[in-house]
């Protein structure tokens, strides 16, 4: 055994020293940075991928506020797929397989098109898959009869206005403009739908500047995977619903188990789509998994709010020196760190950065939000949202059920490593976000930072007692 006893640190055992700064603004701090080899973000923040944080309306939301959901893979893998599905439509220059149905089908199965992907209009095909029609919802809204083809209620190919696949963004706002329609159907020269542009799309694009997109406009998807059972299946399904960014995600990043899938994945993906693995909390653990193909590591034993792997099974390192020991392998390989736990407050976030990190991954402060797929609760009068570790006894059984295991000596055999608790309802994560954006620019001009590698670069942390962390809270009010 190593008989040399490390010391460890957290966040809340330092602060940042103020520096001489020529900033005047918090405006001209640029918080970019990289998530992963190819993927940028305008906001370092990753929503962690946990049953009752990340699915796809979190996942929608901070793609358009150039942040990043990671979606959990707690579900089935038509489920996940699916999850992935819906981020990408929820916004795009052009939406490449828009919702379609043959002539004959019925108005009855047009409505329930409708409805499952939230679409207003569905374009109509003959059996050859060449554009006859288009059927909107308002053609159908007072319908009583619904078992009639679509064919008696849609608008004839010879009233649309179409376009060919290769228009341009300024062409189809001017044709949108000219005609005065919402929609705009892309068809080749055979006459077969090749995709669809909407004016709502299009506005889309201007009302969130800031979204992370991919190069048909559509927003970046990320997805967790595991690293045994049906990992290969579930990576395939998301490769085809489009994800951007995989992510493997255990407790013990640092498993061979975990390092082989690495290896495995690389070759899948045949170097087109992102590989994040983790979690660890040691350098060796970060090399072995930047060699294996990792394009970022996930950094963290035991700091999630909802986690306590520390007590249960006594291991961990303290977070910030866990990210700072990581950092000094990653950085050597141009491989960026995701700090993922023990995030409070902004000023957490600008330390984690600072020590090394390209990004955070948060939980807890984005549970309690409408995006959030927690369960919602009153209790006496005030709102809550279910929020737990994905080792918490009642994920772990929820996921030994799904898997099929009814046998009541396996559920009993669960050891948990996290917990399950209410947080207080908080309305919008765009309000967080903001916040949290906010604070981690200030933290920055105060190191007279203007970029997150600037940061690392001039950062200087100073320790502090516990009466120095009193101080550092509102006292004495």
């Amino acid at each position: 055994m190593n008989r040399r006893l490390e010391k460890g640190y957290t966040f809340d055992d330092v602060l940042l020293k103020p520096k001489r700064s020529s900033i005047t603004s918090r405006k001209d701090v640029d918080v970019s940075s990289y998530l992963s080899h190819r993927i940028r973000l305008n906001i370092p923040i990753v929503a962690a991928n946990m049953d009752t944080v990340t699915e796809a309306a979190m996942a929608i939301t901070m793609s358009r506020l150039g942040a990043m959901g990671i979606i959990h893979r707690f579900m089935s893998i038509e489920e996940e797929a699916e999850q992935v599905r819906r981020v990408k439509r929820a916004e795009s220059f052009i939406v490449s397989k828009p919702g379609a149905l043959e002539q004959d089908r019925t108005l009855r199965e047009a409505r329930a098109l409708m409805e499952e992907y939230g679409i207003t209009s569905v374009m109509v095909l003959d059996r050859g898959g060449r554009l006859v029609g288009i059927l909107t919802s308002r053609d159908i809204r007072f319908e009583e009869n619904l078992e009639k083809p679509i064919s008696a209620l849609m608008t004839g190919r010879e009233k649309l206005i179409t376009a060919p696949p290769t228009i341009t963004l300024p062409e189809a706002k001017g044709i949108l403009q000219r005609y005065k329609i919402e929609k705009l159907p892309l068809v080749d020269e055979n006459g077969f739908l090749k995709g669809l542009i909407t004016a709502k799309d299009i506005l889309k694009t201007s009302q969130y500047p800031s979204a992370l997109k991919d190069n048909q406009g559509r927003l970046l998807a990320g997805a967790a995977i595991g690293a045994a059972g049906d990992y290969k299946e579930r990576a395939q399904a998301l490769i085809e619903a489009g994800v951007d960014v995989l992510v493997v995600d255990i407790a013990h990043g640092h498993l061979d188990l975990c390092i082989e899938a690495v290896q495995t994945l690389k070759k899948m993906v045949d170097d087109k789509i992102d590989i994040v693995a983790g979690n660890v909390a040691t350098k060796e653990g970060t090399r072995d998994l930047i060699e294996a193909g990792a394009d970022a590591v996930k950094v963290g034993v035991g700091p999630g709010a909802a986690c306590d792997t520390r007590q249960v099974a006594g291991a961990g390192v303290p977070q910030l020196s866990a990210i700072w020991e990581c950092a000094e392998v990653a950085q050597e390989r141009n491989i960026p760190l995701i700090a993922d736990g023990g995030i409070k407050d902004s000023g957490d976030i600008a330390k984690a950065l600072a020590a090394g990190a390209s990004s955070v991954m948060i939980g807890r402060l984005f549970a309690g939000t409408d995006e959030s797929p927690g369960q919602s609760i009153i209790r006496k009068g005030r709102r809550y949202k279910i929020y737990r570790g994905m080792a918490s006894l009642a994920a772990a059984t929820d996921r030994a059920l799904r898997e099929g295991s009814t046998r009541v000596e396996n559920l009993i055999s669960i050891i948990p490593e996290g917990v399950e608790t209410e947080i207080p309802y908080q309305g919008s994560v765009v309000d967080i976000l903001f916040q949290l954006e906010g604070g981690l620019r200030s933290g920055m001009s105060y190191c007279g930072a203007r970029t997150i590698p600037e940061l690392r670069e001039k950062a200087t942390f100073v320790l502090i007692t516990d009466a120095g962390r009193k101080e550092s809270l509102p006292h004495e009010i």
